[in-house]
């Protein structure tokens, strides 16, 4: 089966690991797969331990989040070894309309060695 038509991972095969058991995203797009399943869940502890503290919004979570229904991770980017750049296509539902974010999120390793969000480069549609 080609890339484009592999079966999506269930949660204990992407994510749960870092969201409810601690570990550690190896990389930033790991990181960012990880990310989108805590918007869907609404996990925003792990959105705020997982974000820049510089840049990361006080009231992250204070409003209801969209009905997310899909992620297309189109690129993976290392810059170097503390940078990263993922780009991706995530599809969402607002009062019955369908939406889409086109974001190159930018990522840095901090000096525990953690990957985290940094900001990226957003346009809807």
């Amino acid at each position: 089966m080609d890339a484009k038509h592999k079966p999506a991972a269930t949660y204990d095969q992407c994510c749960a690991r870092f969201i409810d058991h601690d570990d550690i995203p190896a990389t930033a797009e790991q990181l960012m797969r990880s990310r989108y399943t805590a918007y869907v869940l609404e996990r925003f502890d792990y959105l705020r331990q997982t974000w820049d503290a510089a840049t990361c919004p006080p009231d992250l979570g204070s409003e209801p989040g969209p009905q997310w229904l899909g992620l297309d991770v189109k690129r993976y980017e290392p810059v170097d070894a503390t940078h990263a750049k993922v780009e991706f296509v995530a599809r969402y539902k607002v009062g019955g309309r369908a939406h889409r974010i086109h974001e190159t999120s930018r990522f840095m390793r901090a000096e525990d060695g953690r990957w985290r969000y940094v900001d990226g480069d957003v346009s809807e549609s």
